[in-house]
């Protein structure tokens, strides 16, 4: 049995591609969560008027990898601190957020979100809720930096290389 989660990071493509390495992870797809228009195109959402984050939709096997370990590893790929702006990506279609689709998830959440907490001064600014709504991307933007390892990121290469060679929990 898959477990799903729907983590917005800033710029999908990155987002995406990080969790493509870590064992345990069985699928991945980009698309935007939570807004307030139906089947937004990335152009609509690029203006950032339709309420939507970049996200992607984590399906992961439970027996392998945990959720405490993967919002562990969400927080090393982002800047929790950071409000609507990621790396040079600035705009709320870049804040970041946790999205579930199971209320069960809700202790592992907010468990990992209080342990990151405390490290930090300042308040997180990572939306913690339940998933609104989802709709995939365009396919061009799925599996992006696969398909353009030479693409845009925000997230720094070596990031990629510490998600592959990093070892799983399970909760």
């Amino acid at each position: 049995m898959h477990k799903d989660i729907y983590l917005a990071g800033g710029c999908f493509w990155g987002t995406e591609h990080f969790f493509q390495q870590i064992e345990g992870v069985v699928m991945t797809e980009v698309g935007f969560a939570n807004g307030h228009t139906p089947d937004p195109s990335y152009k609509e959402v690029y203006t950032d008027t339709t309420g939507y984050a970049e996200t992607v939709h984590v399906r992961y096997d439970p027996e392998r990898v945990g959720l405490k370990f993967l919002l562990r590893m969400f927080f090393k790929a982002i800047d929790p601190t950071s409000l609507n702006k990621q790396g040079e990506d600035e705009g709320t279609r870049y804040r970041t957020g946790i999205y579930y689709a199971d209320s069960n998830d809700l202790p592992k959440i907010r468990a990992i979100f209080d342990e990151v907490q405390r490290a930090f001064v300042a308040p997180l600014a990572v939306e913690v809720g339940p998933l609104q709504n989802f709709y995939r991307a365009e396919d061009y933007h799925q599996d992006y930096l696969n398909k353009n390892p030479d693409g845009y990121c925000h997230l720094p290469l070596e990031l990629f290389r510490f998600a592959r060679e990093t070892r799983p929990e399970r909760d």
